[in-house]
């Protein structure tokens, strides 16, 4: 469908936030970047808050949504599903095909982001080097990347023809390194990495804000991981 009103994308480059600039590089449709700065706590403003309830990027605003009405949407899996459905591209239609897709995606929602998140944070981040929590969860990271290994061995992409499930797990194995990781490990797995980072629009989607990022540095800015880190409900 066309698409004549930008897409409004509340982001910061993270591995979250470049599911949905990858996704939108790839439908080619307009949208305009909006800056959180997690690092300043631009996620806890009342506006924000207001389209993204769990002070977490990314969000979007469709101006075009369903009906002809603006929608909102947070939590980066059902933004790649609304994405995917209006605009008929990287989200099957037939109901095998997408349960396939869905598989993986929540694969990777509840499994490889949150342990590889895990990982980053004991390896990078606890002002304790804590062996234990380093070692479960860089062990864990390891036997999520067997799994796409193995899933991979058979199939180009993770759930077959390339969709928005490998968009959501790319962000999550371009730090391997930090997360413990050694890809040669993992041949399949490599190749499928090394098809990725060769898509023009993950390319493109990965690079936006990288700027921004660079600025903020979080892993030496103890304010920032004030901010990010410890959050109780208030």
């Amino acid at each position: 469908m066309q698409q004549t009103k930008p897409i409004e994308l509340y982001y910061w480059p993270t591995p979250n936030g470049w599911k949905i600039s990858i996704m939108l590089e790839e439908l080619g449709a307009p949208y305009e970047v909006k800056y959180v700065n997690i690092g300043k706590g631009e996620q806890f403003e009342p506006d924000f808050l207001k389209i993204a309830p769990n002070n977490r990027m990314p969000a979007i605003v469709d101006p075009e949504g369903p009906d002809g009405e603006a929608i909102s949407v947070f939590e980066s899996g059902a933004i790649l599903q609304y994405l995917g459905r209006k605009f008929g591209k990287f989200y099957p239609q037939g109901e095998r095909a997408r349960v396939a897709v869905d598989e993986w995606l929540f694969w990777q929602m509840g499994g490889l982001g949150p342990m590889a998140g895990q990982a980053h944070h004991f390896r990078q981040y606890a002002p304790e080097k804590i062996a234990y929590g380093i070692d479960r969860y860089t062990d864990e990271v390891n036997r999520l990347y067997g799994v796409m290994n193995t899933q991979l061995a058979d199939n180009e992409f993770l759930a077959g023809d390339y969709s928005i499930a490998d968009m959501a797990s790319i962000g999550w194995v371009i730090p391997y390194e930090r997360q413990g990781q050694d890809l040669n490990e993992f041949p399949n797995l490599k190749r499928w990495f090394e098809t990725m980072k060769a898509r023009p629009a993950v390319f493109k989607g990965i690079e936006i804000g990288k700027e921004e990022r660079e600025k903020s540095n979080l892993a030496t800015n103890k304010e920032a991981q004030k901010i990010l880190f410890g959050q109780k409900a208030r």
